[in-house]
């Protein structure tokens, strides 16, 4: 048994299946900590809805460890100087928490709190949360093993904690939420919306996620909490298999099954930023550098005076093309959005406007309040077609209204202006625009040394040796989508 015992609450806000809990609950006198970094703040992905929904989800979960006597210490400082204060107050010997993959900020912070740790004799111990595997070595067999670490037992809840035995320091932070955020943040909604899930609205799942009209309500809507880890992926992976061998609807069982499915692309996106976290600034293949306005990678490549307008115009659903606008706004709004609406921002962004990937992204991820780094900037390489190893993913904006909102509802719903003289004319000329992408894109894809660095991608992450089932890879020649479209193989949640 340690002495004394930090939990350190990152991105795992709950009490159940949570290992570092577990492990406080076997010390003399444990303490929790959960903290508001200055850097998260500062950091050009943070938006203050994300700040409103994490202090939403630690007050109820502050209060209900308190009553099992955990104390938890919620406060505004970055966490060298917090793990500081309190070990002069109470000299911790033992800091347990989750893994993290998360973005350079964040990297760069565990770095500094390792070496405080080791410089002080503090044991810190991390337990993994998800199916990331750190240090990865070799990709192959990597479903295999998510599959073995989402069945293993669920972490139960211990019953009761020692706390510090000393008055406690003060400068909290108040917790307390006079309006719950939009949607409900904690664990009790979390578990209340998995259940609704597998029971009722995962019906129609496959069929109704990629239209923004039924998404909202047959899609899980479990990103945000497990983005702030209020669920954990084992539990959302064995209550979706439980409900899977007690239903006996056909239907509910292939809706559940597809989104059974899309629980390991999350991790398997993750694992892409673990093992490569230079893929949150710049491309995963090289030969792509400097091609697009505002890729910092290469000369002469940054924003100019027109590609800051078209920046800005796709920021505020102002482009001229209704779908894409429709899609902004709702999402500037609302904090979400499906992901086939999500998948035509990014294409758009990068082949109607040729924009580079980091600018839009740093505004989607702003926007996003589920915002995951690993699968985001992972997703927004693929969909601006820098993997190597992926189709190219070119949406149509008319063809995604055709399809997914055929009578213009959820077009005049977010673009009211819609067919009246002050709704803007589109703000590229699209046959233009996608012939000069296309020509650029395929071109590039034809060389040899393209394909060689294609190759060498697809062996550190791609979904074949992984287990998974095989991305879309060309790295012969490429063959060119059909009427501008390639649908997305795997759509999350």
């Amino acid at each position: 048994m340690t002495s004394r015992t930090l939990v350190w609450f990152k991105r795992d806000l709950r009490e159940h299946d949570h290992a570092p809990l577990v492990a406080a609950s076997q010390a003399a006198q444990a303490l929790g900590l959960c903290l508001i970094e200055p850097q998260w703040v500062a950091s050009e992905a943070f938006d203050p809805r994300h700040r409103s929904w994490l202090l939403g989800a630690i007050g109820p979960l502050a209060q209900a460890l308190s009553r099992r006597g955990l104390p938890v210490m919620v406060w505004e400082a970055e966490a060298i100087e917090a793990l500081g204060r309190i070990h002069a107050w109470w000299p911790f010997d033992t800091l347990v928490s989750h893994e993290e993959t998360g973005p350079g900020w964040s990297w760069t912070r565990d770095k500094a709190v390792a070496a405080w740790c080791a410089a002080r004799g503090v044991r810190w111990l991390e337990y993994p949360q998800t199916g990331v595997i750190r240090r990865l070595k070799d990709r192959r067999g990597w479903a295999a093993r998510w599959e073995t670490r989402m069945r293993e037992p669920l972490q139960a809840v211990p019953e009761r904690y020692r706390g510090p035995s000393v008055g406690l320091p003060g400068l909290w932070l108040d917790c307390h939420v006079e309006q719950q955020p939009e949607p409900p943040a904690g664990e009790s909604v979390a578990l209340q919306r998995l259940e609704q899930f597998v029971r009722e609205d995962a019906l129609g799942y496959r069929s109704k996620l990629s239209s923004p009209l039924s998404a909202a309500q047959h899609c899980s809507r479990l990103s945000t909490h497990l983005a702030f880890g209020t669920v954990s992926m084992r539990r959302v992976y064995q209550t979706t298999r439980a409900a899977l061998g007690s239903t006996q609807d056909l239907s509910l069982r292939r809706d559940l099954s597809g989104f059974a499915s899309r629980l390991r692309w999350h991790c398997h996106f993750m694992q892409k930023l673990e093992d490569e976290p230079a893929i949150e600034y710049r491309n995963f293949m090289r030969a792509c550098d400097g091609l697009r306005d505002g890729d910092e990678s290469g000369p002469g490549r940054a924003l100019d005076a027109p590609a800051r307008l078209r920046l800005e115009a796709w920021q505020a659903g102002m482009t001229g093309f209704p779908m894409v606008d429709a899609c902004m706004r709702s999402l500037n709004a609302t904090g979400w959005l499906n992901f086939r609406m999500r998948a035509m921002l990014v294409s758009f962004a990068a082949y109607h406007l040729w924009l580079h990937w980091r600018a839009p992204g740093l505004h989607l991820a702003r926007q996003f309040l589920d915002f995951e780094p690993g699968i985001h900037w992972s997703q927004m390489q693929m969909q601006s077609g820098t993997t190597g190893i992926n189709t190219l993913r070119i949406y149509s904006p008319a063809k995604q209204a055709a399809d997914q909102d055929p009578a213009g509802e959820f077009i005049r719903q977010w673009v009211p202006e819609w067919g009246t003289p002050s709704y803007p004319a589109p703000i590229v000329n699209e046959r233009e625009a996608l012939a000069h992408a296309k020509s650029v894109m395929y071109g590039l894809r034809q060389q040899q040394q393209t394909r060689f660095e294609a190759d060498q991608i697809q062996q550190r992450h791609g979904s074949r040796r992984s287990g998974l089932p095989p991305s879309q890879t060309r790295s012969r020649a490429p063959r060119r989508p059909r009427a501008a479209e390639n649908p997305r193989q795997g759509e999350l949640f």
